[in-house]
């Protein structure tokens, strides 16, 4: 059977994959799967963002706009 393969059309992501190989002593297939294998960690770690901004409206914290609102000064300016 053979084996899979991936096909990348950009020619600046087969170059850069190239370089790293030769830099490296590996070969292409290793590069991009531990590229593909850091990416998945590094991203599986973020939440994602309608998540985050729910907990954020969820929340029972104070109301900024009339905490500035109320504490807002009025200032006369440089006298000229």
């Amino acid at each position: 059977m053979a084996e899979p393969r991936l096909s990348v059309r950009s020619a600046k992501a087969r170059d850069l994959a190239r370089r790293l190989a030769r830099r490296e002593s590996r070969s292409i297939v290793d590069v991009v799967e531990r590229a593909l294998e850091s990416y998945a960690i590094r991203e599986a770690a973020l939440e994602p963002a309608s998540t985050f901004y729910a907990s954020l409206t969820a929340s029972n914290d104070i109301d900024l706009e009339k905490v500035i609102r109320e504490n807002r000064q009025v200032r006369s300016g440089v006298e000229l």
